[in-house]
């Protein structure tokens, strides 16, 4: 039985953590895949199956530039992420608040209780 694709979406594509430095490279402009393999120190297969699985779900696009191959990034279905996360983002912002808020208190108590020894 054939295994089910894991990365039918941007989503799954992005969970792997060298697509994720992939996508990282390419955010400072276009590259040959080459300058990626050289950089992340991968076996040029390996880098082309993860360009592979960025340009079906639509995060890469390619190019042929003589001989060379080269990707650039296409943000579009990372808006989809973003706005996401943004929603933890708020979440994570509260408790980091509250974190604040109380890191405060006990700071306040702290230097009282050095005060009291006086």
């Amino acid at each position: 039985m054939a295994r089910a694709a894991t990365t039918a979406d941007a989503f799954n594509a992005v969970a792997e953590p060298r697509r994720r430095q992939i996508l990282d490279l390419l955010a400072g402009g276009e590259k040959p895949v080459n300058d990626l393999v050289s950089v992340l120190g991968l076996a040029q297969p390996l880098v082309s199956k993860h360009l592979r699985v960025l340009r079906e779900v639509g995060l890469v696009e390619v190019r042929d530039s003589g001989r060379q191959r080269v990707y650039r990034i296409n943000a579009r279905p990372l808006k989809d992420i973003h706005e996401w996360v943004s929603g933890y983002q708020r979440l994570w912002d509260e408790r980091f608040d509250r974190m604040d808020a109380l890191l405060e208190e006990l700071k306040e108590l702290e230097d009282g209780d050095e005060h009291d020894d006086d």
